[in-house]
């Protein structure tokens, strides 16, 4: 049984990881450090790289709640743990 806990505790660990990575990428990346090579491109009549920096990594973020939401309900089931 503390192998199972342990497990579920990586994946869970690994889950989180990879949706904060996500997000760093898209807020710091998309909104500072690639900001110029996005504004080449422009979104409803703004630049990419301005969207982002103001609205995009919001979005991403709301997105990765729920991602995450599912992702844990799924990972909760496979360990016998879900409600």
């Amino acid at each position: 049984m503390n192998t199972n806990k342990t497990s579920y505790w990586q994946e869970n660990l690994r889950l989180i990881f990879k949706c904060l990575l996500i997000w760093f990428v898209v807020s710091f990346g998309c909104g500072l450090m690639f900001v110029e090579q996005l504004n080449t491109i422009r979104l409803g009549g703004y630049k990419l790289g301005f969207w982002f920096a103001q609205q995009g990594s919001i979005y991403v973020f709301v997105a990765l709640v729920f991602y995450y939401s599912y992702a844990m309900n799924k990972l909760d089931a496979k360990y016998g743990v879900d409600e």
